[in-house]
């Protein structure tokens, strides 16, 4: 994290900030960024703004720059921001996607009641912890040939349920269906075919995480009965991404695109924000890749789904189904798409990059699936260890200003290593016990990085963009029990 940000702000709503276009010459929009006043001065402890400014001067941008309120450094791009480019004249960039593509969340309702829970909580924890494979470097129990690879690029989630595990019906609850068109596996190199095939199924590390939860307040009670949400009912969260795959697809794509810039004649404001025409042949080629990680992303949340089903059934002594452990529904994290979206009264096609950022479409839009159209898009936004979760809905507010989008979670405030510097003596296991959080971890460091201690408080992100209309504020989930990898 660097040093205090200095560059100007100027205060344009009750919880929305602009960095004016003339404060880089370079700047081909403003830049905006959604926070408190208490949100704002912790924003500008480090860099971040900067890079908000740094992506209002790439070509082809649209509108603005924007930042969620749980914006931090990133490569490149600002976890926490958004940014749309014209798809004729603009660009498409790795580092406005991230190195995780599609790290995303997927929440798991269910008909256990938390009394129920309660006696067999040590048990159900313990069973996901044995099923799921977890930790740095970890593989998964599943073993893929490179064919199946291919399909999983291609058919994600779907080819997932098709070998049975899952339900069908999950894949109506998936962002994309779990299936976004346009993979192209022959675009993926074969180190991170490597990387990825004995990884497909795991849990991975950082700040991924499975959670059992209970559904605490309910805000909306007709939107949380469309979602299937009850006040004293459990959940199950899910957090991971595309593993070393997708990492390798970013780090081979970052390399390729620095490169191929200069034949286009682009210039960044920082080598880390590599970029090419989004209709180059560099830029479809990056896309295809990232849209193979994405779905791999789908199929491995996928499988880890149907082990925690099989792990509370078997503790249960009782059916997945006749348990109602049916998927809510599926987000990514960090991807580009191509929407359609209005802008100034017209209606563009663009590529929007979310890196750190939710897709918060309103009722109504055709990318909604039909169950939750009426309502809109349910938002899951995962705390950090140790505190509530939110499932939220998208709004037409969204749609308008954030080109249908909001926060990921609660936001770094320490780095890792600041973390382990100033974490490492607490003991945090016994700490979050006494709070009445069972946690059982794969490692000591990963579960001083990801201590509450090093992120934002979530319920102050989460009230900012309610607050701000992005997204409206559903129902809040209390953690019981949380498996690190």
């Amino acid at each position: 994290m660097g040093n205090l940000w200095k560059g100007p702000l100027k205060k344009i709503g009750e919880a929305k900030w602009e960095i004016p276009r003339n404060y880089k010459s370079c700047m081909r929009v403003p830049g905006v960024i959604y926070a408190t006043d208490e949100l704002i001065e912790s924003i500008k402890q480090d860099q971040a703004p900067e890079q908000v400014a740094n992506v209002a001067c790439m070509p082809g941008i649209v509108k603005y720059s924007l930042a969620m309120p749980d914006i931090h450094w990133g490569y490149g791009f600002p976890i926490g921001g958004v940014a749309a480019f014209d798809v004729n004249e603009g660009v498409i960039s790795p580092g406005g996607v991230g190195y995780d593509i599609n790290c995303g969340v997927r929440i798991i309702r269910s008909d256990i009641k938390l009394e129920d829970l309660k006696p067999r909580l040590e048990r159900v924890i313990q069973a996901i912890y044995e099923n799921v494979p977890a930790g740095v470097g970890v593989g998964g129990k599943i073993k893929v040939s490179n064919r199946d690879l291919d399909a999983v690029m291609v058919k994600g989630a779907r080819w997932v349920v098709e070998q049975g595990y899952g339900f069908e019906e999950d894949l109506q609850r998936i962002e994309e269906g779990g299936e976004m068109k346009g993979a192209d596996p022959s675009k993926v190199s074969s180190r991170a075919r490597e990387r990825g095939r004995p990884q497909l199924g795991s849990l991975g590390a950082g700040n991924h995480f499975l959670e059992v939860q209970v559904v605490e307040e309910i805000y909306d009670e007709k939107v949380a009965e469309v979602f299937g949400l009850r006040k004293g009912y459990v959940t199950f969260m899910i957090h991971t991404g595309s593993r070393g795959f997708g990492h390798q697809v970013c780090d081979d794509y970052v390399k390729t695109l620095g490169h191929a810039m200069k034949r286009y004649g682009i210039k960044v404001q920082d080598r880390q924000l590599a970029c090419v025409p989004f209709k180059s042949r560099e830029g479809q080629s990056y896309f295809a890749a990232m849209v193979s990680a994405a779905n791999y992303a789908w199929a491995n949340r996928q499988f880890i789904t149907h082990w925690v089903r099989e792990s509370v059934a078997k503790v249960f002594g009782k059916s997945a189904r006749s348990l109602g452990l049916h998927l809510v529904y599926d987000v990514a994290h960090n991807i580009a798409k191509v929407e359609e979206h209005i802008v100034d009264g017209k209606k563009r096609k663009l590529v929007v990059h979310r890196k750190g950022a939710t897709r918060a479409f309103a009722a109504g839009r055709p990318e909604v699936p039909e169950i939750y159209r009426r309502v809109g898009q349910p938002v899951l936004i995962p705390g950090d260890m140790g505190t509530a979760s939110y499932i939220l809905v998208g709004t037409e507010r969204a749609m308008m200003e954030t080109f249908g989008s909001t926060c990921h979670g609660a936001g770094r405030v320490l780095s890792r290593a600041q973390a382990k510097r100033k974490l490492w003596d607490r003991p945090l296991e016994r700490e979050l016990r006494d709070q009445g959080i069972l946690v059982k971890a794969h490692s000591r460091r990963v579960l001083v990085e990801e201590a509450p201690e090093a992120y934002k408080d979530v319920n102050i992100v989460v009230n900012t963009v309610h607050k701000a209309g992005i997204s409206r504020k559903v129902a809040k989930l209390r953690p019981l029990a949380v498996v690190k990898g």
